[in-house]
């Protein structure tokens, strides 16, 4: 157990959080949530010994191991397997499954396992770090924004991993729907104390919600109560007949407690700034290949219409940020076209953008470049929308963290007109609170989506029109949402893990089996979702038609033209039919998915 009692750190003559008082007890595993910049890095860094608070303590049972994940990086193996080994205990060390079994399940394949630690990616290397912190098996891991470098695959088997966790940890995470499937109590930092609760971030924050609307409904009765002293006082004072009485309104003043007004915490909340399009396609993209080294994008096509959402989703390593970039122009296709609409008018959010804010750019400086029509009373409300209100929006950005450098990069993109946002990793420097104002930005957007992400938040929020799954060598199109990509076969083929080498006979027999049956459940599921998704949308238009169709009728109705109602009777008549005719084969087809996917 993890016992911390009246801990403080300020900088600069700033507390950061004080009075801070938890424990962490045996078993649980407890969710940390906060605005950037309220302290949950430093927070664990004090509770790793990295840094030194200035008052409080913290304290352990006898051997009480905690594991974290470190900001400096070292590997001294000649290979990922040996180095991963590093963290088995003394009596595990021939035990090498436990260590593959981990590697595995974090992304890493059989050939990776001869590989050089020094050879892999950023990305791969803060995974093969994290394999070593779980490898160990800490009491308590400390754990922040662990999923920022892990896809979706990697990210569901970690999920389980932490399900079945049997020590304790602390977990940082802007993924709410991540976060509130692996925890059993959640823990924030607002306004410089910390307060830990049983349950998810809901609770939390029904908690925080309830607490300030009593600390403001107590100030505004004390505040009535010494006004009403203050009158009589100001009134009788001076009366000699009501002295004493003024006297004791006085002393009654002095006794009423002073609550002060909560500050106004800055919300991120914005819209997208839309500009018309008034054509039905975008943009459409023809067999389209692309390499750096080896061949990444194969014949990719895609259409993309007005007001689409469409997800790029997969494995790291698979194309989906090559893919933004080439829709976004960025790079140049090996074969194939790419075609824009003339009036199309892009906002495009790169993975690497934050690194091409000039440095010595203030911050409302940078979002002016986006939009010099702009006036500064303009940019500066697009800098406090994006929270860098009054004297901040003055920051250049060398300074800036990572998540306000997004910030950043999402007020020039508000600042540009646009009908096409193209996004990559949004939200990775982002907050919950920011998490959640982004995904209202996008739902209220009437222009067309097309995003790179690892969150399945995002993902089921979002109406996806079509899905892009970058797979081993090749680029498939899902047409439907993300729920229905799960219910139809989802991750399966990509088995959501590698395997260890060592496998039996039968082992691959049944994985050869499992794989025809995937892809023969495939073939016949595609037609069946395409036409599905056409009868669909054939019905909606139907319905919008007899909608209008119906309030005509009773426009003629009042005119009493008998002769124009019997007409349009029976086009409401015929329609209606039409559309029950495709209820029917819909309910059909749908019946059909059923079976295949049972």
């Amino acid at each position: 157990m993890l016992q911390i009692e009246d801990l403080m750190i300020a900088y600069q003559g700033k507390a950061l959080f004080e009075q801070a008082t938890f424990c962490i007890q045996e078993g649980e595993r407890c969710g940390l949530v906060g605005r950037n910049g309220s302290g949950k890095s430093t927070l664990f860094r004090l509770m790793t010994g990295e840094e030194t608070q200035d008052s409080g303590t913290i304290s352990r049972p006898k051997n009480y191991r905690v594991g974290a994940l470190s900001q400096h990086i070292r590997f001294t193996q000649p290979t990922i397997l040996a180095e991963a080994a590093l963290a088995l205990s003394h009596e595990e060390r021939e035990s090498l499954y436990k260590a593959e079994k981990i590697l595995f399940g974090l992304g890493f394949n059989d050939e990776d396992m001869e590989r050089s630690p020094q050879d892999l990616s950023g990305g791969y290397q803060l995974r093969l770090h994290l394999a070593k912190v779980l490898i160990s098996e800490p009491n308590c891991l400390l754990l922040d924004e662990p999923t920022n470098y892990l896809d979706i695959v990697s990210i569901r088997w970690f999920a389980r991993f932490l399900q079945q966790w049997k020590g304790e940890f602390i977990l940082v995470s802007h993924d709410r729907e991540f976060m509130d499937s692996v925890t059993t109590h959640t823990m924030g930092i607002h306004r410089g104390k910390v307060r830990k609760v049983k349950g998810g971030t809901i609770d939390y924050f029904d908690q925080i919600l309830q607490q300030e609307e009593v600390h403001e409904r107590t100030r505004a009765n004390l505040d009535k109560k010494r006004a009403h002293a203050q009158s009589f006082i100001d009134r009788f004072g001076a009366k000699a007949t009501k002295a004493a009485q003024a006297q004791s309104r006085q002393k009654l003043l002095d006794r009423i407690p002073t609550l002060e007004r909560l500050k106004e915490i800055h919300q991120l909340g914005f819209q997208f700034n839309e500009a018309p399009f008034h054509a039905k396609k975008m943009l459409e993209a023809k067999e389209v290949s692309f390499a750096y080294d080896s061949p990444l994008i194969d014949h990719f096509s895609l259409t993309l219409e007005k007001g689409e959402r469409v997800a790029i989703i997969g494995k790291n390593g698979r194309g989906k940020s090559t893919i933004l970039r080439l829709l976004a122009k960025e790079l140049t296709p090996c074969q194939g076209t790419l075609a824009q609409s003339e009036n199309m008018r892009l906002g495009y959010f790169g993975q690497t953008n934050i690194n091409r804010l000039h440095p010595q750019h203030t911050v409302e400086e940078e979002i002016a470049t986006a939009n010099p029509s702009l006036n500064r009373t303009e940019v500066k409300g697009i800098a406090g929308l994006m929270m860098f209100s009054g004297g901040a929006s003055e920051k250049r950005t060398s300074i800036l963290s990572g998540g306000e450098k997004s910030r950043v990069l999402l007020g020039k993109i508000l600042a540009t007109p646009c009908n096409l946002l193209l996004l990559d990793e949004p939200t990775h420097h982002l907050d919950l609170e920011s998490v959640e104002a982004l995904i209202d930005a996008l739902e209220d957007f009437d222009g067309a989506v097309v995003l790179v992400t690892h969150s399945e938040l995002i993902l089921k929020r979002l109406p996806l029109d079509k899905i892009v799954v970058c797979r081993q060598g090749r680029q498939e199109l899902f047409l439907g949402g993300y729920q229905e990509f799960l219910e139809s076969g989802g991750w399966h083929d990509e088995g959501e893990s590698s395997k260890p080498k060592k496998k039996s006979g039968d082992q691959r027999e049944i994985k050869q089996q499992k794989a025809e049956q995937v892809a023969a459940r495939s073939k016949l599921l595609k037609p069946l979702e395409t036409e599905i998704a056409k009868m669909e949308k054939a019905i909606t238009e139907l319905e919008i038609e007899q909608q209008k169709a119906q309030a005509k009728l009773l426009e003629l109705a009042q005119s009493a033209n008998g002769q124009a109602i019997q007409e349009l009777s029976i086009a409401v008549a015929a329609r209606q039919k039409k559309i029950d005719g495709l209820f029917d084969a819909l309910l059909e087809l749908s019946s059909k998915r059923e079976n295949i996917l049972s």
